[in-house]
Order: C-alpha cells, then structure tokens, then sequence
C-alpha cells in the first residue's frame, strides 16, 4: 500500500470519519480525501467503525465488495465490507425509483443477488461457502447502489473505499428466488444505463460465487467480533460489473424472469 503516507492518529482517524458521515448527511462533495488516508486494513476498518458509530440508523446488512489485484495480493484479502443501513433499503416493484446523488460525487449501479440470514450467527472463524450455506434464509435479485461524496473514492485503493462505508449508497431489493440458492446456477442479469446495456453476467462472475462473498464476511465478521443478527441482508457482489451513473440517467436492473429493477438518478437535495 502507499507507503509515502504515515499512519493516522486515532484522533485523525476519527475526523476522517466524521467528515464523511457530515457530507453524506449534508448530501455535499468532499473534494479531497478529509486527512490521510488509511496504510492498513486495521486502519480502514476503525474509520469504517467510527463512522458507523456516527450515523443515526441501525445496520441491516453488509455489502460485499471485490478486492481487486494487485491490492488483493497485498492485503491477502479478496473482498471488503460495508454496512447497509436500515434506511437505506428499499422494496423494489414496477415503477422506476427515484434514488438521490451526491452532485460531485461518486454513485454506480451494481446488479447483484442479495442473501438473507436465516438465524444469528454469533462470530466465529472457519468459514467456507460450503459451510455458510445453512445460514442462508432467502436469496433476492437486488440492486446496490454504490455510493461515496468523495468522487476519488475507488480511485485510491480498497482501503479509501473501506473508509467510507466501502463506497455503499443503498440497496435495492427484488423479488426473491423461488429456489434459493440452488437457482443461481441458471441466473442471468444485465444491466442498462439509458436503455444500452453495459454489462451482463451470471453469480459465476463473482470469485467463489455469492456463498464465497458470504463466507468471507463471516469471516471478516469472526475477526471484528460481531454477531450478524438473524434477517441480516447481505449483498453478495457486483455480478455485471460496478457502473457509475450520474444525476439525470436511467438504470434498469434485469433478472429476466425474476423481474427488472429500474432507477432514476437525482440530485440530492442537501
């Protein structure tokens, strides 16, 4: 990682923290990054941490995201977190939803297959994708709405990401599968931004598939110490890809039988 920037004091860490909690409840751009960012994955997590602390809802979920090389090699992690605040959850149906952007910012559309816990799982260590299957209720088409008030927020590496929610807006929710996971297999979905299509994929796209995703926050979760109470959502992965969409377009989400989630982007009134 950048070895140019020393490490953040607490103190500083937690400013970072509250510079972004403000502008995303301000809904205002952060031009740059507000102090140095983080050289560690701890580091990362403790302004993730702070931040949560700080924001005035409850957490219904985790957003899973893909590490990418070289990044992944170095921080021997494939993934990273966010969580998905209760109000930042919406029932997906047949009208367009209107979904509000930071102007300045950094908003993408990411079609993905959502996991809902089944019972508490309380942490622990050893998870597998095989393993994590019997903690799975309920699997949903859904849409996350990626989403940071710093527009820079992926260009720094996954540990700015981490920083700030790891770059989650909100999340989307369809219909559900009626055969759970054993349905993935044979899933397809697009995504279109002004009626073209910019990406189409399977779960397989997903490294380790969405149960892979699933896996690895139990086990990000195991070291944090957090027990994920029974109904939590979690948002497995970006399954066409992570594509920003600006104030002013349209997005349509297409699970085909499942149904297709549609979105218009709007400018967050601050």
């Amino acid at each position: 990682m950048p070895a140019r920037w020393p490490a953040a004091s607490a103190a500083e860490r937690d400013t970072i923290a509250g510079a972004f909690v403000a502008a995303r409840m301000s809904r205002t751009a952060v031009a740059e990054y507000p102090g140095l960012p983080p050289t560690s994955e701890a580091e990362a997590y403790a302004i993730q941490r702070h931040a949560i602390s700080l924001w005035p809802d409850r957490i219904a979920g985790w957003k899973v995201g893909l590490i990418q090389p070289p990044f992944s090699q170095q921080l021997g992690r494939t993934r990273l977190f966010g969580p998905i605040f209760a109000g930042g959850v919406q029932r997906a149906g047949h009208d367009p939803i209107d979904f509000p952007a930071i102007v300045g910012g950094f908003t993408a559309i990411e079609a993905e297959y959502v996991l809902t816990l089944g019972g508490e799982v309380p942490p622990a260590m050893g998870w597998t994708a095989e393993r994590v299957a019997a903690t799975i209720r309920a699997v949903h088409v859904g849409v996350e709405m990626a989403g940071s008030p710093f527009a820079g927020i992926n260009d720094q590496g996954p540990l700015v990401t981490i920083s700030d929610f790891g770059n989650h807006a909100g999340l989307l929710l369809g219909s559900e599968l009626a055969g759970g996971m054993n349905a993935l297999d044979a899933e397809v979905c697009s995504v279109a931004i002004d009626g073209v299509e910019i990406g189409r994929g399977t779960p397989a796209n997903i490294p380790g598939s969405p149960m892979g995703s699933l896996a690895e926050l139990l086990e990000h979760m195991g070291r944090e110490g957090r027990t994920l109470p029974a109904g939590s959502l979690v948002s497995t992965g970006a399954v066409t890809g992570v594509h920003q969409i600006h104030p002013g377009q349209g997005a349509v989400a297409d699970f085909g039988r499942h149904g297709r989630i549609h979105v218009r982007l709007v400018e967050a009134n601050s």
